[in-house]
């Protein structure tokens, strides 16, 4: 039979304890220095539009870019986008301006709002109204009953309507801000 005996004492442990939490912390605190100097982005938001030379609008998603442009204007300003739309004219905008909208689906009934961005375009007296188009142009800061992102159009193109020429709200929290009549 085979007997071992430890001695404990109580100064030894407490020493050790403490030796083993002070490396322990020591660690933690490298790796988490580490960790925060070499994360490229340490802040990053979920923002629908991503930073690129040109973002391209799809149906599916141009309601949530839409909704992330007004929410965050600031992180988009300078941003190139191209999408698709019809011309949409309301008489208190500039002569120079008109919305490029899209006709977003509000219930199962198929009853829509028009929705979309600004635009300015030097020849937009000689848009008609309702013709479908695909413009490339930048995000900038406007002015229309608040502050809002106005597109400007670098380049514009007719195109026919498209196959997809709805849009369904951003997201499932989306609220219903106007009355039908």
């Amino acid at each position: 039979m085979f007997i071992c005996n430890f001695k404990i004492n109580s100064k030894n442990i407490f020493k050790f304890i403490l030796v083993a939490a002070i490396i322990v912390s020591v660690i933690f605190f490298i790796i988490s220095t580490i960790r925060i100097f070499s994360a490229s982005n340490v802040f990053t938001t979920n923002d629908e539009l991503p930073q690129k030379d040109v973002y391209v609008i799809s149906s599916s998603n141009y309601t949530n870019v839409l909704k992330a442009v007004h929410e965050n204007l600031g992180n988009y300003i300078g941003q190139k986008i191209e999408f698709e739309g019809y011309v949409y004219k309301v008489p208190d905008i500039d002569s120079k301006q008109f919305i490029l909208a899209r006709d977003m689906i509000i219930n199962s009934n198929l009853q829509t709002l028009v929705v979309g961005f600004l635009c300015e375009y030097e020849d937009s007296i000689n848009l008609s109204e309702k013709t479908w188009i695909r413009v490339t142009g930048e995000i900038q800061k406007g002015d229309y009953n608040g502050e809002i992102p106005i597109i400007k159009i670098m380049s514009l193109e007719k195109i026919d309507k498209p196959s997809d020429e709805y849009v369904y709200p951003p997201d499932s929290a989306y609220l219903q801000t106007s009355v039908l009549l």
